[in-house]
């Protein structure tokens, strides 16, 4: 079988794998889950999701601005919800990188836009590493994760960050991509290349600058995982909030394995694994999991799909 052939049912695991879950578990008894919940506490939740959906766009639009691409926040709020909407539906939620072609508009070319992109998806990962390796070695150390894994993480996570430095630093990376260009850019693209890639580093932040929008990203999963804590009481699923944040960011990395639409059902597997280590039954788990997919994806995506339709009546 050819790659092509297997990359495009890749997407299909994770609906196999959410489906076994629902039987395994007993799909009635998840919905009874859900009709039950207690209201007060999903409707905290909601706006802990509310608040996540601002500081995320507050991070890549400070961003934004660094890079003297003048996109104004509401806006920006816009393209965010545009951008979540296109990252539900694709693996790793690549369907984000849609908001390049918003910011044009605003001075953000394809090069800016690209690393306003690469930027943030670099420090949405390197908060949830960092959440991982604090809290899971400092405090449970071997209960969730063997030391041999959490060393494992941290190799991966330094050779992310290092790889970031190096291609963010012009200087630096110019040989390696000028092979790159030389080599494996078809001639017809080449010229188009050189644009993009004198773009790309035009107005980058400092690496000073980064570090404080870094904080601004952990404080956006934090508040993410707030939300789900919340969904999680709604349940009666009452274990403290600093095993979510041991757990949550785990599950989202392994969320980013493109091999799933969103982490879609891969994600709910590593859940129903680590919460058990807490004597949480897998039907609470799955439940909050559906939970969270409603008010953090699927609401906010049919917000974004009513935005959309706007923009489009207003072009036409």
């Amino acid at each position: 079988m050819k790659w092509g052939t297997i990359k495009r049912y890749l997407p299909l695991i994770g609906i196999v794998i959410f489906i076994y879950l629902l039987i395994k578990l007993d799909v009635s008894k998840v919905f009874t889950e859900i009709r039950n919940l207690n209201i007060n506490y999903f409707l905290i939740a909601l706006t802990f999701i509310f608040a996540f959906f601002i500081i995320q766009t507050l991070k890549w639009f400070i961003i934004a601005k660094k890079q003297k691409i003048n996109v104004p926040f509401k806006e920006a709020f816009k393209i965010n919800l545009i951008g979540n909407f296109y990252g539900f539906i694709t693996p790793s939620k690549i369907g984000s990188i849609i908001r390049m072609d918003y910011l044009k508009k605003y001075g953000g070319d394809t090069g800016k836009g690209l690393s306003n992109f690469v930027v943030d998806k670099v420090l949405d990962l390197s908060s949830l590493f960092v959440l991982v390796i604090v809290f899971g070695f400092i405090v449970y150390r071997e209960k969730i994760i063997p030391h041999t894994y959490l060393g494992l993480i941290f190799i991966i996570f330094l050779v992310m960050i290092l790889s970031f430095l190096f291609f963010y630093k012009k200087e630096i990376s110019k040989p390696a991509l000028r092979f790159i260009y030389k080599k494996l850019i078809p001639k017809k693209m080449k010229e188009k290349g050189k644009i993009i890639f004198e773009s790309f580093y035009k107005d980058l932040p400092s690496l000073f600058f980064l570090f404080f929008v870094f904080i601004i990203n952990l404080a956006a999963w934090v508040v993410d995982y707030a939300a789900i804590y919340f969904i999680g009481l709604s349940i009666n699923i009452n274990i403290g909030f600093v095993p979510f944040l041991v757990i949550l960011p785990i599950s989202t990395l392994v969320a980013q394995i493109p091999i799933t639409i969103d982490g879609f059902g891969t994600r709910e597997l590593t859940m129903i694994n680590l919460f058990g280590l807490f004597g949480i039954e897998g039907v609470k788990v799955l439940s909050m999991s559906i939970l969270g997919i409603i008010i953090t994806g699927i609401i906010p995506s049919i917000i974004a799909m009513f935005v959309l339709l706007f923009k489009r009546k207003i072009k036409s």
